[in-house]
C-alpha cells in the first residue's frame, strides 16, 4: 500500500527523487522500507505537450485512458535510466493482459542530443508501447517544474567534445491514473513486485 505524508508535494518529490536525498523525520528502518508515495491531490494531473518519433506533436489527450508511468531521463544515461526503463518493462511482463492499460513516458531532459526519432529507437528497445518524447529547452524546463523535478546539464570540460557530458537528474516515476490525475510517485528503491501491486488498484 503506498504511504502518505502531509508534507507539502515538491518536499515529498525532493525527498524521493534527487539522489542521495534522505527521509528526515522517520525512522532508518521506515525510510529503507519506503518505496511507493500516495500524492492524490498533492501533484498537478498530467498535462503537457511535447514532440514524439518524427517530430509529431502528442499531448496527455493522446494516453488518456491508459495509466501512465512518466520518467525523466537521458538516451545517454549510463545507470538509473536503463535500469529503470528494463524495471518498468519487468513490471509490464508481470501484468500480463493489464500491460495494454499502461503507457511509459519517457521525457529527455536532454532535448539538445534526444531527438525525436533516436529517443524513440531507445525507448523501444525496452518496450514496444513505451514512448520518448522531447521539445525546446522551455518545455522541458516547465514540465520538469510542474512535478517538481530537477535537472542539471553538466558542462564539458574545456577543449573537450561538447557532445559528450552528463546529466544530473532526479530519479523516481510518477503514476497517473486513466482521467490523467497524479496518483503515486515511485522511489527508486521501489521493487517490481511493489511497484505492479501498486498499479493493480488502478487498473481495475
Amino acid at each position: 500500500m503506498a504511504a502518505r505524508r502531509p508534507w507539502s508535494a515538491w518536499l515529498l518529490a525532493a525527498a524521493c527523487l534527487l539522489p542521495g536525498a534522505i527521509l528526515t523525520g522517520l525512522p532508518v528502518q521506515a525510510r529503507a522500507a519506503q518505496a511507493v508515495y500516495d500524492v492524490a491531490g498533492h501533484l498537478p494531473d498530467l498535462r503537457f505537450s511535447l514532440s514524439g518519433a518524427q517530430g509529431k506533436t502528442v499531448t496527455d489527450a493522446d494516453v488518456r485512458g491508459r495509466t501512465v508511468l512518466l520518467f525523466f531521463g537521458y538516451a545517454n544515461c549510463p545507470d538509473i535510466c536503463p535500469t529503470t526503463m528494463a524495471q518498468l518493462t519487468d513490471v509490464l511482463n508481470q501484468l500480463g493482459e493489464d500491460a495494454a492499460k499502461v503507457r511509459i513516458l519517457f521525457v529527455s531532459v536532454d532535448p539538445h542530443r534526444d531527438k525525436p526519432d533516436a529517443l524513440q529507437a531507445y525507448v523501444n528497445a525496452f518496450n514496444h508501447s513505451a514512448i520518448g518524447l522531447t521539445g525546446t529547452d522551455k518545455q522541458i524546463a516547465d514540465l520538469a517544474r510542474r512535478y517538481r523535478v530537477s535537472y542539471q546539464i553538466e558542462k564539458p570540460r574545456p577543449g573537450a567534445d561538447p557532445e559528450v557530458y552528463s546529466v544530473a537528474h532526479s530519479r523516481g516515476v510518477f503514476v497517473f491514473d486513466s482521467t490523467g490525475r497524479a496518483r503515486l510517485l515511485l522511489a527508486d528503491s521501489a521493487d517490481a513486485t511493489q511497484i505492479v501491486q501498486s498499479l493493480k488498484p488502478l487498473l481495475k
